[in-house]
């Protein structure tokens, strides 16, 4: 079983509830060491004086800023060290908001919020419960690993999500990174609509295993092709598809090919309820105008859209 990465308290007002911080995600990447090619000899990265080409040691090393021109500021540790957030242990939520306000663009890392211990599984519960019934994220701010951070603490299956959140200061505008942004033509009306049908086409229920690394696969492949000895063989590039001038042919024929190629009909939504996250359940009752969904649990979700 994973170790907590922090523990501390969650705070709504006066209630407080002691929980640990768990990992969410795990680092599926393949590593490798570096060798120098031809030899079993190992490539390691060191720290050096770049005049002098002598291995410096890590307490020997200041912090400098740079202020253009070779010029720096140079900064002890230790001042860093007295200005950094203090180590706090809790989680004070300051507000809450609709979860789909926060846009996507400002979500980082995820964690698992669990109560440290049973004696406070009631409060935990409760305030569980609450977010998935009101379907609001409280924000927070908390220190972790010397950093502070900005967070969105929501209601997940039988279990809190913590998710880091990005402060604005640290998001780019697409304008400051790529300059003058691409001027665009407005489509077509019948181009628009063939592009809509196309996009309907293609909708499916969010499946999320049926999506794996694939070149995480492949690099495995390799090595163990590599470690056996065997020869390694490569898949042969697809042929380019002919190129299309025309907008409306080019979605056309992508249409065309997405309903001949086999797919199922697509199914009433009553018979696939149980298959819909609460998101697009919510979505879906608020399409049919069901009322007071926001208070509703998922059972009732699903019993108020199959009555409608």
């Amino acid at each position: 079983m994973a170790r907590p990465v922090w523990s501390g308290a969650l705070s709504l007002g006066l209630v407080t509830v002691p929980v640990e911080l768990y990992p969410a995600v795990a680092d599926h990447t393949i590593h490798f060491h570096q060798f120098e090619r031809g030899t079993s000899d190992r490539i390691r990265n060191r720290r050096v004086n770049e005049r002098t080409g002598e291995e410096v040691t890590q307490d020997e090393i200041v912090k400098g800023y740079d202020l253009g021109g070779g010029d720096h500021v140079l900064v002890e540790p230790d001042e860093l060290d007295e200005i950094a957030p203090e180590r706090s242990r809790r989680i004070d939520i300051e507000q809450f908001v609709e979860l789909d306000e926060i846009d996507p663009w400002f979500f980082d890392k995820t964690y698992w919020l669990k109560p440290a211990k049973e004696d406070f599984a009631k409060a935990y519960g409760l305030l569980l419960q609450a977010m998935d019934r009101s379907e609001k994220a409280g924000i927070a701010k908390f220190v972790l690993r010397g950093k502070e951070y900005l967070a969105a603490v929501r209601a997940g299956e039988d279990v809190m999500v913590l998710n880091t959140l990005h402060f604005v200061a640290d998001l780019r505008k697409p304008k400051d990174v790529m300059g003058k942004l691409p001027q665009l033509p407005k489509p077509r009306p019948k181009e628009l609509d063939m592009a809509l049908a196309l996009v309907d086409e293609m909708t499916a229920p969010w499946k999320p295993e049926d999506y794996r690394d694939e070149y995480s696969k492949r690099v495995e492949e390799l090595i163990k092709a590599k470690e056996a000895g065997k020869e390694i063989t490569h898949e042969e590039e697809p042929e380019p598809s002919a190129d299309v001038v025309d907008l409306f042919e080019a979605l056309s024929r992508s249409v065309k090919n997405r309903k001949g190629g086999g797919k199922e009909p697509k199914k009433k939504a009553g018979k696939k309820l149980s298959e819909l996250s609460k998101s697009d359940l919510d979505k879906l009752a608020r399409e049919q105008g069901v009322k007071g969904r926001s208070k509703m649990t998922r059972a009732e979700l699903e019993k108020a859209l199959k009555a409608s």
